[in-house]
């Protein structure tokens, strides 16, 4: 699509299609299109539209509560654009994971026969691998949703970056990301000085690339400075599925085990193992929340043995069963 501006030149428009699904992120969807707009008043050009869609053309309601309206359902969006199709971009949040709406996915199925470039921003990654278009791609979600991902796509290539762009598809993790997705986007076809001029509209004082890391760091997000006690829960965090022993952890580190279990009840308020299996229920949990695995194979993912003695520690932290909180998320 080409749109004349006050100046009488041409350019070319891109048009971004947002695919809104129940409960998703206002956070990402707001932090994809405003680079879009912010990008159009600094050129003084048409460089992007977007649309808004739903399955049935109907208003969306985000997982913050405020339903949006939308300018298309996803089947007109072929009758108005034919063969010219736009980007696509699906947009999910809370509970992403359990959406199994298949024509929704037939529908993404057949966009991509006809070529459209097709993205996501927060779980959305997993609604393009259940219609089985990342299945060749690399993509990232959101860290939270990571394990579960994993899990239930074993054969995807899944990373924990911000956001992944892998020939015609694109992904992002979620949260604020998206901006820096859109301000790639935008390098890309218009221009660095553009996006960091649309960065500095943003109040970003950098524009982050797609493997800088999602997550704060652990000095950061725990309030700890300790060289060796990062090192170790950086450790513990990487070995959920088969934990290390603590006379390993404390060799790797460089100390004695009786030394790991001071700095840990010096900075941490507990000993090393009870910081280690709180690690391991949380992630317990977000399998419990994210997944339909069954309760063993989620004790075996997190490290224990046997399902008993994993409901028996899953209830003494969180005060319910595994089966008990299993029926809480449904």
């Amino acid at each position: 699509m080409q749109v004349v501006t006050t100046a009488g030149a041409a350019v070319d428009t891109e048009t971004v299609a947002f695919l809104l699904v129940p409960d998703f992120s206002m956070i990402s969807f707001a932090s994809a299109v405003e680079p879009l707009r912010i990008a159009n008043r600094l050129s003084g050009r048409a460089l992007y539209r977007w649309l808004l869609l739903s399955k049935d053309g109907g208003p969306v309601r985000g997982s913050n509560g405020i339903s949006v309206n939308v300018d298309l359902s996803m089947e007109q969006i072929a009758a108005s654009f034919g063969q010219s199709l736009p980007t696509i971009c699906v947009a999910s949040g809370l509970h992403g994971e359990r959406y199994a709406d298949r024509d929704v996915f037939a529908w993404l199925r057949r966009m991509d026969r006809h070529g459209a470039t097709i993205g996501a921003l927060c779980t959305g990654a997993h609604i393009l691998a259940k219609a089985g278009l990342i299945t060749d791609h690399r993509c990232t979600i959101h860290w939270e949703n990571l394990p579960g991902f994993v899990e239930a796509f074993p054969d995807i290539d899944v990373a924990a970056d911000l956001y992944e762009i892998d020939r015609n598809r694109f992904t992002c993790s979620g949260g604020t990301a998206p901006l820096d997705l859109m301000l790639s986007r935008i390098a890309a076809a218009h221009g660095e000085e553009l996006a960091t001029k649309v960065s500095e509209q943003c109040l970003l004082d950098r524009i982050r690339g797609p493997h800088d890391r999602q997550r704060m760091p652990i000095r950061i997000r725990l309030g700890v400075h300790h060289p060796k006690l990062i090192n170790a829960i950086e450790l513990m965090e990487a070995n959920i599925e088969e934990p290390l022993p603590q006379e390993q952890l404390a060799h790797y580190i460089g100390l004695s085990r009786r030394q790991l279990e001071r700095l840990f009840r010096r900075h941490m308020g507990r000993t090393p193992a009870q910081y280690y299996l709180e690690l391991r229920l949380e992630r317990a949990r977000h399998l419990l929340y994210q997944t339909d695995l069954p309760i063993m194979n989620i004790a075996c993912a997190c490290g224990f043995v046997s399902a008993s003695h994993f409901s028996t520690c899953y209830r003494q932290m969180f005060g319910r069963t595994p089966r008990a909180e299993r029926n809480v998320a449904a």
